[in-house]
């Protein structure tokens, strides 16, 4: 127990400090010079934003969502060894109902049709 409560310690110090420190930073005040696009000494040639691919965007967050999942899942085999296992695949199961009810949601409404 005393290695929580240092720990809590540590972070209510550590936060308290950064909150201070940065009051006492100067407060950056930007200028019309300083929000001006530079390219080289010239004006800029084109837009600085490029069109972005909604449906790219989705299937990127789709798959960032899925490489969690596996992430969270890969210590599962050894949740047989806790005082609880059932528990452990209880919730383990939670989520990937979870995440499969999310999946079918996201095909049926269209999302992972690259091509209309």
């Amino acid at each position: 127990m005393n290695l929580i409560t240092t720990i809590i310690a540590i972070t209510i110090i550590l936060s308290t400090i950064l909150a201070i420190v940065s009051f006492w930073l100067p407060q950056m005040n930007p200028d019309h010079e300083k929000l001006s696009p530079y390219e080289c000494g010239f004006d800029p040639l084109g837009t600085a934003r490029l069109p972005f691919s909604l449906r790219f965007f989705l299937v990127a967050i789709l798959f960032l969502l899925f490489d969690l999942e596996i992430a969270l899942l890969l210590p599962l085999p050894w949740g047989d060894q806790l005082p609880s296992p059932l528990l452990t695949f209880l919730w383990a199961s939670a989520v990937l109902i979870l995440l499969t009810l999310g999946l079918i949601y996201e095909w049926l409404q269209g999302g992972l049709e690259w091509a209309e």
